[in-house]
């Protein structure tokens, strides 16, 4: 969950401030709570393929190429982001509800997330059930599905 979570903050993180150096980047991830090394960062800037890019004031920064899928999942966490209405959980299920006819949509950026916590995912028109593999995992879930919402 923890290498999901650190490359979607990641790419927020790139697509909202001019990052030049891996310092610069891991000190930004640090201070969102996370705690990375630059080897850490270096991995997951080769895992996401980023390239670094001209700035219009002659420095470089970091950036995702163009590409569809990188697309899709941006599109996918816009659309997670605006569907979501409520979090819930009872044992070892968490709950998402959504706008109608959203559920599908942002089932999918949950499944491309690869939690290994989570066993399995049911979508309906309007909500989520996710199956937890044990209850202590649970409260992680649902902040990390919070955290998505911000």
């Amino acid at each position: 969950m923890a290498r999901s979570a650190r490359q979607l903050r990641l790419l927020e993180i790139i697509n909202k401030t001019n990052i030049e150096t891996q310092t610069d980047l891991a000190d930004a991830l640090r201070e969102e709570g996370f705690d990375v090394t630059q080897a850490t960062v270096s991995r997951d800037i080769k895992e996401l393929g980023l390239i670094k890019v001209m700035t219009p004031q002659k420095t470089y920064k970091y950036a995702q190429p163009a590409s569809k899928e990188n697309q899709s999942s941006g599109r996918l966490l816009n659309l997670f982001r605006e569907s979501v209405i409520n979090i819930d959980s009872a044992q070892n299920i968490v709950v998402v509800k959504t706008l109608s006819g959203t559920a599908n949509s942002a089932c999918s950026l949950i499944d491309k997330m690869n939690l290994s916590e989570i066993i399995g995912s049911v979508a309906g028109d309007d909500t989520i059930i996710l199956i937890v593999k044990d209850e202590k995992y649970v409260e992680a879930i649902v902040d990390k599905l919070n955290s998505l919402m911000i």
